[in-house]
């Protein structure tokens, strides 16, 4: 098992992270392979200049992903003027990497299909969680919207993973939520030898995700890291502010913080130097966003 006491160097994530699928309790996690769409399109937007017309060709390759863009762009956030009609005009309206981020998370739901009651709203919160982010880090220096955004939706996709992979792993999801004398990833250490912490990160590795959002992933449970800043600056920022927009999100739910935010949250407004008064703000500007989806 990845422990948080060992390097919380990215690079030394990545390697503890190939590691462990060579042996050990990862063996036995299937990972849904990337689709191939994404892969190109993760080709097409790592160039220096992305090349727009691939991008849109991607796009039309999929009738579902084309009208999932045109619902985006025609949505109360970005729906100014006449209602958009091709994914040219989509496109124009969100923007390249606002496009780009949209697919993402439509291949994502394709490739990644959730079945299991307990997380019936998986895609839903991830959604709602990628978007909260690219909001909050559109509002804090040197941060990319867009690495938010793929942080916020894929943060969590370690729990759909181990449903389908490990035989009684419904059953622990059931018993993580009730426990109090440990917490999740505790419990499903205990019952399963890893977490979805580490095989959130690992669906990540093998997606080539960005290595910042892999190790973020990886750690984002991790949050004592926030307190003694013993990891990679730009992972505790993704992780600072993955608890800032899961916060925004459960207040909006009307849902109690959890425990994550009550232990830590002091400690992640500190390192993104944020007020309770920002957060009430930015609670107040997200509330069309949140209530649209």
């Amino acid at each position: 098992m990845i422990t948080a006491t060992e390097p919380l160097r990215i690079d030394d994530i990545l390697q503890q992270l190939d590691r462990a699928r060579e042996s050990g309790p990862l063996k036995s996690i299937v990972i849904p392979p990337c689709p191939q769409l994404l892969t190109r399109l993760q080709d097409a937007m790592a160039q220096a200049e992305p090349d727009l017309n691939e991008v849109a060709r991607i796009a039309t390759a999929d009738v579902a992903m084309s009208a999932t863009l045109l619902r985006a762009a025609n949505s109360p956030v970005y729906g100014v003027g006449q209602p958009v009609q091709t994914i040219g005009q989509a496109m124009n309206r969100l923007g390249l990497d606002q496009a780009a981020t949209v697919m993402t998370a439509f291949l994502a739901r394709g490739a990644l299909r959730v079945t299991a009651p307990q997380l019936q709203r998986f895609w839903e919160r991830s959604g709602k969680r990628a978007a909260a982010m690219a909001f909050l880090a559109e509002r804090l220096p040197g941060m990319s919207p867009d690495v938010a955004y793929t942080y916020g939706l894929f943060c969590h996709v370690g729990l759909p993973v181990m449903a389908q992979s490990l035989r009684g792993y419904l059953g622990t999801m059931v018993e993580a939520n009730a426990r109090i004398d440990r917490s999740y990833v505790q419990t499903e250490n205990a019952n399963h030898r890893t977490d979805h912490a580490v095989v959130g990160a690992l669906v990540a590795r093998l997606w080539r995700l960005s290595p910042t959002v892999t190790a973020a992933i990886r750690l984002h449970h991790d949050l004592e890291a926030l307190q003694e800043r013993s990891a990679d600056p730009d992972i505790n920022t993704l992780v600072a502010v993955g608890l800032l927009a899961e916060h925004l999100m459960r207040r909006h739910e009307g849902v109690e913080p959890d425990a994550d935010w009550q232990r830590h949250g002091a400690s992640a407004l500190s390192w993104l130097d944020v007020s309770e008064g920002d957060l009430l703000t930015w609670f107040d500007e997200l509330l069309e966003s949140f209530d649209s989806m």
